[in-house]
């Protein structure tokens, strides 16, 4: 039964993958309820997620089981046995448990995407380093960022940042409350050759730009940089006409000891959204996603001149009918 779902999804998608020119897409997500499994391709490994479910085999029954899977997965994808990883995990709602660390051994290899590389990690947490949902969200912030100050909140590994540096962003900069993440940001701008050799001139003038908050002075003018901080106290030091473009997909929920309060995206998006209005410049765009299922956007708050839903229009082919976020195009 797996192996005939397996083989009817890998032939349908693997053709899209091809003709898109896409080496790292989802395969299969928990078609059948009797395999619960998240498949995923990169490159020529394959990363499989077990949800952890009451399955009432004993222990020797499931590894043999798990080991029957794994074959299949191998024979169908034509992958070796060796660059399959797997992982079980509890079903997620959100991206909160992004940042538990699994093992102690870091291993990244490199993949592609729209002609850019990131590094990828299927060993050492439970995502991998870049989300695959938002790969058609990524491609239009390339192509609308050109000669615009960028900010990407939230930034986990950067990739946001990696493609609008790519699309020839005045200066782009990176946001999020992880030092291991910054690093990883960084790491795939050096992969790309984006660096800091160049120092941008704003020619606009902005009478409070990126570089100049409420409680600090001026700070150098690199192109890139990668800021170590909560983005809910961050965003507070910005001064209006700060940046043109903004991505922000925060967590669900995260209450982390490094923050000064909890982050409830129910709560807590109408601040976050708003805060972002006021530091954007005039017609200024923000893309807000979030993986809340049960979310609600609360258009009556939220001081914006136009708000559009985009989640059908930026769902890859491979998550069409599986998609589990939202995802907000919010003008000033």
């Amino acid at each position: 039964m797996f192996q005939n779902r397996l083989l009817k999804v890998y032939k349908h998608k693997s053709k899209q993958a091809k003709r898109l020119n896409i080496e790292c897409w989802r395969v299969y997500d928990h078609d059948l309820p009797e395999f619960p499994f998240c498949i995923e391709l990169y490159g020529d490994k394959v990363y499989v997620a077990e949800y952890l479910r009451r399955h009432g085999m004993t222990d020797e029954e499931h590894d043999t089981w798990l080991e029957n899977c794994v074959t299949i997965i191998c024979n169908i994808l034509n992958v070796l046995n060796e660059n399959v990883f797997i992982k079980q995990r509890k079903r997620m709602h959100h991206r909160s448990q992004q940042y538990e660390k699994l093992a102690t051994e870091k291993e990244y290899f490199t993949v592609t995407e729209n002609g850019l590389k990131f590094l990828v990690n299927l060993t050492d947490y439970l995502d991998t380093g870049l989300f695959l949902d938002h790969r058609t969200t990524r491609q239009i912030v390339k192509e609308q960022c050109s000669n615009k100050h960028v900010l990407n909140l939230f930034a986990y590994t950067g990739s946001f940042s990696v493609y609008a540096a790519a699309g020839n962003a005045a200066s782009v900069t990176t946001v999020d409350l992880s030092k291991t993440y910054l690093q990883w940001a960084e790491d795939n701008f050096k992969l790309n050759e984006l660096t800091n050799e160049q120092y941008f001139d704003d020619k606009r003038n902005f009478p409070n730009n990126i570089f100049q908050t409420k409680n600090s002075e001026k700070t150098n003018n690199k192109k890139y940089q990668f800021i170590h901080a909560d983005v809910k106290q961050y965003l507070k030091t910005l001064q209006p006409n700060s940046f043109d473009l903004v991505i922000m997909d925060p967590p669900t929920f995260s209450n982390s000891k490094r923050m000064k309060d909890i982050l409830d995206i129910q709560q807590d998006h109408v601040e976050l959204i708003n805060n972002v209005m006021h530091i954007l410049s005039t017609n200024g765009v923000l893309y807000f996603s979030t993986n809340y299922t049960k979310f609600i956007l609360d258009i009556a708050n939220i001081k914006a001149n136009s708000i559009k839903d985009i989640t059908k229009s930026t769902t890859p082919f491979d998550f069409e009918g599986k998609l589990k976020r939202w995802c907000f195009k919010i003008e000033k």
